[in-house]
């Protein structure tokens, strides 16, 4: 691949939240002045590949702050669709100029460098790939890159909310046929199934208790120093253990299933029975 390919890095961040409003700029290490966002554009300056960081906040007035506070920090920032984030996504890649686009979310503190370096080699390395993703790795750690032209046939080509609100599921999950998709799978290394986002004040607590532990020896600590905690710690890693994430569904059916799923979970069998009962088989 060229070297003289623009990457981009996009970060999309609100201070909208159902469950924790504002939890990107939170602080964290919490007596610290870094935040949710500033821990992600740090360890993003690490990876060298990367020609610009780019945070896509919305255009909505709540969203102002970000704005202000990225300025600040002289980051670079773009305001567009609440919504349709896809939307969002695409005009902020454009108007950047990217080749090569790498996704995140404003709520993954602990992107892990090493891992984002792997990924973005592996994608340059193979030939004509539209889409890689991490695989098997632990929830709030994943890596997404794509390029522009396989961005645009998306943000074209998407006709349902999902694909809007979530950016990517129109290469994995509507037409995966249309692309050539690299999966990076991990689970080789027996990865534990964590949890590293931040949605709730569970997960909250549990990262402020992790960069206590882990950031004052290495800013930009990652999974191996995660797992060695785990080992030493294991308590530590029950706190927002039993938070369920919200799932992707495209369809009803899929939404069906979801809902009887947590239902059971909750011990809610009245509700399962009916449900299961009179849904459609």
């Amino acid at each position: 691949m060229d070297n003289m390919v623009n990457i981009v890095a996009i970060i999309q961040a609100r201070m909208g939240s159902s469950r924790l409003p504002n939890k990107v700029l939170k602080n964290l290490p919490f007596f610290s002045s870094e935040t949710l966002l500033s821990n992600i554009v740090n360890r993003l300056n690490e990876v060298k590949s990367i020609n610009k960081i780019v945070v896509a906040t919305t255009d909505k007035s709540s969203d102002n702050i970000i704005e202000e506070y990225c300025r600040e920090k002289k980051i670079s920032v773009f305001r567009g669709n609440e919504k349709n984030v896809l939307e969002r996504f695409y005009i902020a890649a454009r108007n950047y100029k990217a080749d090569i686009i790498l996704r995140f979310t404003g709520d993954n503190p602990i992107i892990d460098i090493s891992l984002i370096n792997e990924s973005l080699n592996e994608f340059q390395r193979e030939k004509n790939v539209d889409y890689l993703s991490l695989k098997n790795i632990p929830l709030g750690m994943g890596v997404e890159i794509f390029t522009f032209k396989a961005l645009e046939k998306n943000y074209l080509n998407s006709i349902f909310e999902y694909e809007k609100e979530h950016v990517t599921p129109y290469f994995y999950k509507t037409c995966p046929q249309n692309f050539k998709i690299l999966y990076l799978d991990k689970n080789k290394d027996e990865i534990p199934p964590l949890r590293f986002t931040v949605d709730t004040f569970e997960d909250y607590n549990f990262m402020c208790i992790l960069f206590d532990e882990l950031y004052s020896k290495n800013n930009f600590f990652g999974l191996k120093e995660i797992l060695e905690l785990r080992e030493k710690k294991p308590w530590i890693f029950e706190i927002n253990s039993s938070i369920m994430q919200k799932r992707v569904c495209a369809t009803l059916d899929e939404e069906i299933e979801e809902a009887k799923r947590l239902l059971k979970k909750q011990d809610l069998n009245k509700a399962y029975k009916f449900l299961t009962e009179n849904w459609r088989k």
